[in-house]
């Protein structure tokens, strides 16, 4: 790629607070960061990632102009306003008139356009086709944009499955509602594998054999032997939960076994449950387990 996910925002904004961004979080293909912006004018900028804008908090009379390729915007700030930036548009006048408090910004990078396109039967498709819009309405696309900064604010641990999950639906949908025109099938779509018993037992075998590694939704989809874009949909359907919470349920699991034990300290017992943060581990296994880890090896070591 031509640049790293989060160096878009960095470069764009350079007057914006950075409040949270998922840098630490280990996820692949999509990047998130919430930012609170300033009034004032934006230096010239031409995208090289796909950038999907959600107003998280609204401002009063507040508005948000700018241009792209010849192309003049002017969006009032309500919460749940959407701007999508495409691959390639240079925006050479963005101007602010109203602070604005949070305001998430999520990023794509170009091959999972490509990929759906193949999976579906399209003829192909890049990032740059989708169109760019301001004052979009897109209930989908903001559930999925608050769920991604629900992971940010308190990371669970399956997040990086959960992540990438929702970056495969984000990306369909771009393509399905907001492209300049929808793929016309260039050939009959492929019918994705059925998810049956034999390749679900691979996937969870391959789940309980890596817990302490950094799984990704292209690693799980690639020992079934389908797209990712199929197989988040499939494992629910077969399994009853997404793979991210399965995955998340099994690394808490084997967390308690090892606060039992007694033996590692739970800086450790953090790193192999998938947290890089011994505050976020701590967090979720109190919602897992109604108990902080202390407070659960305390009541159960030995045992």
């Amino acid at each position: 790629m031509p640049m790293n996910l989060l160096d878009h925002g960095e470069h764009k904004f350079p007057q914006a607070r950075l409040i949270e961004s998922s840098s630490t979080l280990g996820w692949q293909g999509i990047a998130a960061e919430l930012r609170s912006h300033p009034a004032g004018d934006l230096p010239p900028f031409q995208a090289q990632q796909l950038e999907v804008t959600l107003a998280i908090d609204g401002a009063s009379e507040g508005f948000v102009s700018r241009k792209g390729d010849g192309l003049r915007q002017k969006t009032r700030v309500a919460p749940g306003t959407l701007w999508i930036s495409p691959v390639g548009v240079s925006e050479d006048d963005i101007r602010i008139s109203r602070p604005l408090s949070r305001i998430l910004h999520l990023y794509l990078p170009s091959q999972p356009f490509d990929h759906l396109a193949e999976q579906q039967g399209g003829a192909p498709i890049r990032s740059s086709a989708i169109r760019y819009l301001a004052g979009v309405h897109d209930e989908l696309i903001r559930q999925i944009g608050l769920a991604l900064l629900a992971e940010m604010n308190a990371p669970t641990a399956g997040g990086r499955l959960l992540a990438e999950s929702l970056a495969a639906a984000l990306t369909a949908r771009l393509v399905q509602a907001h492209a300049t025109s929808p793929p016309r099938p260039v050939a009959a779509p492929r019918r994705p594998p059925a998810l049956d018993e034999a390749r679900t037992r691979r996937v969870i075998e391959f789940m309980h054999a890596h817990l302490a590694h950094d799984i990704g939704l292209a690693d799980l989809a690639a020992v079934a032997f389908m797209s990712p874009f199929h197989f988040a949909r499939l494992f629910k359907q077969r399994v009853g939960v997404p793979p991210h919470r399965y995955l998340a349920q099994l690394r808490l699991e084997a967390a308690k076994a090892l606060l039992c034990r007694g033996e590692l300290p739970l800086i450790e017992i953090a790193l192999v449950s998938g947290f890089s943060d011994p505050a976020n581990f701590s967090r979720a296994f109190r919602r897992f387990s109604g108990l902080t880890p202390s407070q659960f090896r305390a009541q159960h070591a030995g045992r």
